[in-house]
Parts: C-alpha cells; sequence; structure tokens
C-alpha cells in the first residue's frame, strides 16, 4: 500500500479526530499497531503536530466514515494522492564509475559480435553509450580498435542478466516478426 508522506503526524490526527481502530490507522500510516498505541498512549511522538490527511489530500471524508462503520475495513489512498504517488521520476543517464567506462567498448563488441540482431538503441540504452561509439566500432575506426575484445556486458557490471536476457529476446522477435513479415508477402505474390 502507498503510505501517506508524513505518517506519524498523519496517525496523530487520525488518533485524535477519529474513532479509527489502532489497526486500521497502523495499516494506512506504515506502523506497527503499538506504536499506534503508544502514540494514543503519549508515549510516542510527543510533540507531533497531527496533519489532516483530509486537507492534505490523501483521504476524503467519505473514506474515513466508511472505516469508521467497519473496523475491519482498510483506509485507501485518495485517487488524487495515488496519481502524484505514482508519478514517476524521469530516469536520468545511468551513472557509470570512472573504472567502468573503458569498458563500454567492450561490451559493445560483445553485443556486435554474439547478438547483432540488438539494435544501436537498444545497446545505447542498456550500456549507458552513444551511437557514435557504436558506429565507430561497427566501422572499426574507434581510437582505441586495437585494445578492444568482446567481453560480456553483465561480467563487466554495465547491465544485469535479467536485463540483457530480455533486450536479447525483445530483438530476436523483431527480427523473427519481420522475418515472418517477408515471407508472408513473398508467398502472397
Amino acid at each position: 500500500m502507498n503510505l501517506p508522506l508524513m505518517p506519524k503526524a498523519t496517525a496523530v490526527w487520525l488518533i485524535e479526530n477519529t474513532t479509527l481502530t489502532f489497526d486500521q490507522i497502523a495499516a494506512f500510516c506504515g506502523m506497527h499497531p503499538l506504536e499506534v498505541k503508544g502514540i494514543a498512549d503519549g508515549e510516542v511522538a510527543l510533540g507531533i503536530i497531527g496533519q489532516d490527511p483530509i486537507a492534505s489530500g490523501q483521504l476524503a471524508a467519505a473514506e474515513i466514515k466508511r472505516c469508521e462503520a467497519d473496523s475491519v475495513a482498510r483506509l485507501e489512498l485518495s485517487f488524487k494522492a495515488k496519481k502524484h504517488i505514482e508519478t514517476k521520476k524521469k530516469k536520468g543517464s545511468r551513472y557509470t564509475p570512472v573504472a567502468r567506462r573503458q569498458d563500454k567498448p567492450d561490451a559493445i563488441a560483445w553485443f556486435l559480435k554474439h547478438c547483432p540482431e540488438v539494435s544501436d538503441a537498444q545497446i545505447t540504452k542498456m550500456i549507458g553509450t552513444t551511437k557514435a561509439t557504436i558506429k565507430a566500432l561497427k566501422d572499426r575506426t574507434h581510437w582505441n580498435m586495437s585494445n578492444i575484445r568482446p567481453r560480456d556486458p553483465v561480467l563487466l557490471g554495465l547491465c544485469t542478466q535479467s536485463l540483457l536476457d530480455a533486450t536479447i529476446e525483445k530483438a530476436r522477435a523483431v527480427v523473427q516478426a519481420a522475418k515472418n513479415k517477408k515471407e508472408q508477402t513473398s508467398g502472397s505474390n
């Protein structure tokens, strides 16, 4: 379950302003029921001012009423709060340590030798390199061409085995689909 942004402050408010059970509050706030009981007893979260989850848009008043009527029901975040939490950050380029950067051309060479069906865009995304580097390796014009030897990108630590397997499988599926389409068009003529 997605949790409120300030769980203890939300728990304080829910304890003070609702008749929800400790289990319901604990499940919503991502806390242990004994911790919620400690807040209610004044032993935990001293000095924390309660945050109204209705005003912050985490809950609807109707949702609290529904759960107050049924002690087994669990509080659900509002649609607006779910949408806010689920918005993903835009992924930036992945950082590769300086010690691993010289291994990228070796990984590209491995792809060109063992998996030629993988596109340049897929290699770029997986290893974090540029299309210019891939082109230089294909044309054998890379500045360090004499020292490049194909090495598995997983063993070099540039990607995970599951990502590599998924990428290769996807590339092979695209090649197979193109092959099937070509056979269909040549067979119908």
